[in-house]
């Protein structure tokens, strides 16, 4: 026999014993709502201890005078990033920066690009090609400087060898060892390095292009010159944008060639941001100042991202 039976909402016991549906459906709405977050958690605890705590970290430090091993850090307000105008190696690594950035973004660009237009043809063994000139992009930089540093050793290096072989030995110089070259030369080596990233960017840029815009043009008499600027650098828009983006992050985040192949010399020739932020911090113990400097070039490449991130954001629907 089935009983229908009331709950007296006057009774505590039975209300508990049955809660009312608004009830279940409320707390399945707020569960639904915070599961991914739930998911979360875990990652954004990670990310907040090993990011942002040691983000916000230095940037509290970067207000003090603290050598880093002291426990008392004295507050000196904006006295650190005021320092960088006035010391002129900080200057000079800037300007480095900046030279390294302008020729960075033009050879490795251009040459790329270039690879990429002749890789993205069909001929036989163009993988081939393709993985010849994407090798050295996956070199550690401590084994391309310790092959480049050879390669302008003035002594036994390859290319003072090849100079005198070839009866231009008055053109063999101390490259690493003058400041006018110094810089050039770790430059040199930087380009070998990354070449093949701009070209594979390319590449993937190239074969997104219809092949019927082709066609099209070529149909209506338009020389192989007119095809390229009028269909492919316009289709390339983007590509451009975040090959450059990415150039420009990587000019001033670079360091490891700078250290291993001069050391910032000779003098303080090839200092560059990073370089000079790492010999205040750990060389000379200002680690006060070397975060100022840590946050000049945070700053410099929020510039860049942020425009960087939107192409990308709007590309991937986002």
């Amino acid at each position: 026999m089935i009983t229908n039976t009331r709950i007296d909402p006057n009774d505590p016991g039975a209300a508990a014993a049955h809660p009312p549906v608004a009830t279940k459906k409320k707390w399945r709405r707020l569960l639904r709502r915070f599961t991914p977050y739930f998911f979360l958690a875990p990652a954004l605890l990670i990310y907040g201890g090993f990011v942002i705590y040691p983000m916000l970290d230095s940037l509290m430090i970067s207000f003090t005078n603290w050598d880093g091993m002291a426990e008392e850090r004295a507050f000196v307000g904006l006295a650190n990033y005021s320092r960088i105008f006035d010391d002129p190696v900080a200057i000079l690594a800037l300007k480095n920066n900046l030279i390294w950035t302008v020729v960075m973004l033009a050879v490795p660009t251009a040459l790329g690009l270039l690879l990429a237009l002749g890789l993205n043809r069909s001929f036989k063994g163009k993988n081939l090609f393709r993985s010849f000139f994407y090798a050295p992009a996956i070199l550690p930089l401590v084994g391309v400087a310790g092959i480049w540093a050879w390669m302008f050793d003035p002594n036994v290096g390859l290319i003072n060898t090849t100079l005198n072989l070839i009866g231009l030995g008055s053109f063999a110089h101390q490259w690493l060892g003058d400041p006018n070259t110094a810089l050039y030369a770790v430059m040199v080596a930087g380009i070998w390095q990354g070449l093949g990233f701009p070209m594979v960017l390319y590449l993937a840029g190239l074969q997104g292009i219809p092949a019927d815009q082709y066609e099209a043009a070529r149909i209506d008499g338009a020389k192989p010159l007119k095809q390229f600027w009028h269909i492919t650098m316009p289709w390339l828009r983007e590509t451009h944008i975040i090959v450059i983006t990415l150039g420009v992050i990587a000019s001033f985040k670079v360091f490891d060639l700078i250290y291993s192949m001069t050391y910032g010399g000779p003098g303080q020739a090839t200092q560059v941001l990073a370089s000079w932020m790492y010999f205040q911090t750990f060389q000379f113990f200002h680690a006060g100042y070397g975060s100022a400097l840590t946050w000049l070039i945070a700053l410099i490449l929020m510039v860049v991202t942020i425009p960087y991130i939107r192409i990308t954001s709007r590309r991937s629907g986002g």
